[in-house]
């Protein structure tokens, strides 16, 4: 019951939530919107777990898994706090609209989307930022690039997305939670999942470039 509530209700809150509206917009809607929102439903399955606390200790069984958990917990949510913070930070400069003007001079066709999509998401950790920075930087520029086909396009989409997954790093909170979970060194992340996140961008970008030769 701790772990099957919880998703039970997340489930049922994504569907309440779905544009056609399966459950209508009343108290139905109502009810299963707030009882599967993650937090809600993670707090109702902890109070399923407390009922399987038994005997006269049971409070102080329940105070060593409490702080079990936050002996692992606590430092990932610091780290992925401040990693978080730290891309924020970045985001607000105007690093995006610099890369835009510059790059886009260059001819660089299927390329240039990607690298400002990695210069992005290197600078400031997160991937949707760069999709959505990077897409509004690109779009205006595709004539100027040779990509305003249909087939243009597709490649444009997949060279955005290549470019945001490249690199992860000390910014990224999610560098954070594989390196502190896997509980690896900060070197040894930087050794594998930072390099294995470049190496998935150069192969995909490489990919679409040889693509691009083809159908363009």
């Amino acid at each position: 019951a701790p772990i099957f509530v919880p998703i039970l209700l997340i489930c049922l809150g994504s569907v309440a939530s779905y544009p056609t509206a399966p459950l209508g917009d009343g108290f139905v809607y109502e009810t299963l919107n707030f009882l599967g929102k993650p937090l809600n439903a993670l707090l109702i399955g902890l109070g399923f777990a407390l009922t399987l606390l038994q005997g006269k200790g049971r409070l102080e069984e329940f105070g060593r898994h409490t702080q079990k958990g936050l002996e692992v917990a606590a430092p990932i949510i610091l780290i992925t706090g401040a990693g978080g913070a730290f891309g924020a930070v970045l985001a607000a400069t105007p690093l995006g609209d610099y890369l835009g003007e510059t790059l886009s001079t260059l001819g660089l066709g299927v390329i240039m989307p990607f690298i400002v999509a990695a210069a992005l998401k290197s600078a400031q950790g997160s991937s949707t930022v760069a999709l959505v920075t990077a897409s509004a930087l690109v779009a205006p520029l595709l004539p100027q690039l040779g990509l305003d086909s249909d087939a243009g396009r597709v490649l444009t989409v997949m060279a955005v997305g290549a470019g945001a997954m490249t690199v992860s790093h000390a910014n990224d909170s999610y560098f954070w939670v594989v390196s502190q979970f896997s509980k690896m060194s900060v070197a040894t992340a930087y050794k594998s999942h930072t390099l294995a996140t470049l190496i998935m961008g150069l192969v995909t970008i490489t990919a679409v470039w040889i693509a691009s030769l083809v159908v363009l």
